[in-house]
């Protein structure tokens, strides 16, 4: 095996929340060394969000393993020594501090340009850099929003949010991308560039599908809950024990199989309202009756069955302990041990096995567990260093 492809990457995050945190943790584990500031004392916010695993956040562990942890008051006069010293041979800065703040320090990509010409700069904001948004307060919900993806999620009563940090996890994965990218540019012409990446632009990226349909002026896909705007059948089906079915049909050959093997009613397939898809999705409260009379008869085992016999798409809907349990997760052996500050606790690997490499798995790091390790490394003296904790800057 290969050292990891980021193997002798090192990366400066002043990073808060999730979207900048999860971009650098997927960083890390391709081997980037990722060196996490935080704030003193109490460090990343994320940290208090809820204490769901031992006594720690979820969100927290969820995207900080497998870095370093420094604690530094970016206000304080001595920050930028530190600083200086950490950029000096760093290839990356991951910031998604407020809007301005990075410009106020001299963090800009402007004030470092000079000084670190080989350093790339992610600034990672709510809505961007420019434009008469850059300095509103953006939280994924507020972004969700925005996007449009509340008005197409939901049923015809209720708008519903995402059941994760959806604008923060585009963004955070965008930055990945972006950032990979210009790695590879600096290989090519030795110097560093800057980035701009906006939660709003990440999540427009995403809402691809409806912007489209709803192109020129045209009629916005409907909120339809779980079904799909323009194909049906697909979307949730209870059976007889009381379960919910995902069924999937995508096209004439699954529709007719469908009919003949899991309805046992052949009829339906030269039934005129059902001809086509088309015809499916504008007459679906007839269909999903027939469907649902069916199903009723059923339980889920029986159901998945008769799918699975029929070759035909569909999901189990599992909560999250099922999902731990998942049986292709664990054929797949997915699931890992992850050191915390709290011990051991279950992990993912991170998605898309590598023949050539494993990826970096590291623990997930205490508050400022690796500041004097750092600031030595830095070339600070033990005497130095004490000064830092003694003037409140580390």
């Amino acid at each position: 095996m290969s050292p990891p492809p980021l193997t002798g990457i090192t990366v400066i995050s002043l990073e808060h929340a999730i979207a900048a945190p999860l971009c650098t943790r997927q960083l890390a584990e391709l081997g980037a060394r990722v060196i996490k500031i935080e704030r003193r004392g109490v460090g990343d916010f994320a940290r208090h969000y809820d204490h769901r695993v031992r006594a720690q956040s979820s969100h927290f562990i969820w995207t900080n393993r497998s870095k370093q942890s420094i604690t530094l008051d970016l206000k304080h006069a001595d920050a930028t020594t530190i600083l200086t010293k950490l950029l000096t041979d760093a290839d990356v800065l991951v910031q998604n501090l407020a809007p301005g703040a990075t410009r106020k320090m001299g963090l800009s990509y402007a004030d470092l340009q000079s000084r670190f010409p080989q350093l790339i700069v992610c600034n990672i904001s709510g809505y961007g850099d420019d434009g008469p948004y850059r300095s509103k307060k953006a939280y994924d919900l507020l972004v969700q929003a925005e996007a449009g993806f509340l008005s197409v999620t939901g049923n015809d009563e209720d708008m519903v949010k995402s059941g994760i940090s959806i604008a923060d996890i585009a963004a955070g994965t965008q930055a990945q991308v972006a950032i990979l990218a210009a790695l590879i540019q600096r290989s090519k012409t030795g110097s560093g560039s800057n980035i701009d990446i906006s939660m709003l632009e990440a999540m427009v990226e995403w809402m691809g599908f409806p912007l489209y349909y709803a192109y020129d002026g045209a009629q916005p896909p409907a909120r339809t809950a779980t079904d799909h705007a323009s194909i049906y059948p697909y979307g949730a089906f209870s059976t007889g024990d009381n379960k919910v079915i995902m069924l999937g049909i995508q096209n004439e050959r699954e529709w007719e199989a469908f009919c003949r093997n899991v309805m046992e009613q052949e009829a339906l397939i030269s039934d005129e309202r059902f001809k086509a898809n088309t015809l499916r999705s504008r007459n679906r409260e007839q269909l999903k009756e027939i469907i649902q009379h069916v199903f009723a008869g059923l339980t889920a085992q029986q159901l998945s069955g008769k799918l699975d016999a029929a070759q035909i798409a569909y999901a189990n809907v599992n909560d999250m302990q099922a999902v731990w349990q998942h049986p292709q997760l664990r054929a797949l052996e997915r699931i890992i041990e992850v050191d915390t500050p709290a011990g051991s606790v279950s992990g993912f690997k991170p998605p898309g096995n590598n023949s050539s490499y494993e990826p970096s798995l590291g623990p997930v790091p205490a508050v400022g567990e690796h500041t004097r390790e750092i600031l030595a490394e830095l070339g600070f003296d033990a005497s130095r260093i004490e000064a830092f904790y003694d003037s409140g800057v580390v």
